[in-house]
């Protein structure tokens, strides 16, 4: 019985030790991730350009900002005059998406200059630490 409760012992031991050390490595992967993404996000700066006149260009044709709502118009115009709402609510929806879509079409991403190192240490956090996690997350 002795025997059999040391041995026990031993093998929950070393399985304690060897999830601990993964637990850390998981957590170390983690810190690295959201540090790098925190230094990628800071060096990012964001602008818009929604608002000042036309939204985008298709060719050469401008299309201007307002546009977008029209679809939305039609289909709340939809909903009280047809008999099936249905398509009404579908009308509205791509209106929704339509002026959803313009709005995150309309916003620019810049990094701002800094030095070569800075740039590999961001992306190297990031890329470290993601493995990390992923290395933790799928291991059998």
């Amino acid at each position: 019985m002795d025997k059999d409760l040391k041995k026990l012992l031993k093998e929950t031991e070393g399985k304690s030790s060897a999830s601990s050390g993964s637990l850390m490595q998981f957590l170390v992967g983690l810190i690295l991730l959201g540090a790098g993404l925190f230094w990628i996000f800071q060096s990012v700066s964001v602008s818009t350009s929604y608002g000042y006149g036309y939204l985008f260009g298709i060719g050469g044709v401008h299309i201007p900002g307002g546009t977008v709502i029209i679809p939305l118009l039609i289909g709340i115009l939809m909903l009280f005059l047809m008999e099936k709402k249905i398509y009404g609510w579908i009308v509205i929806a791509i209106g929704v998406a339509i002026i959803l879509l313009s709005l995150i079409m309309s916003v620019r991403l810049h990094f701002r200059g800094g030095s070569l190192f800075n740039y590999i240490m961001m992306f190297s956090l990031t890329l470290v630490g993601g493995g990390l996690v992923l290395k933790n997350l799928f291991k059998k």
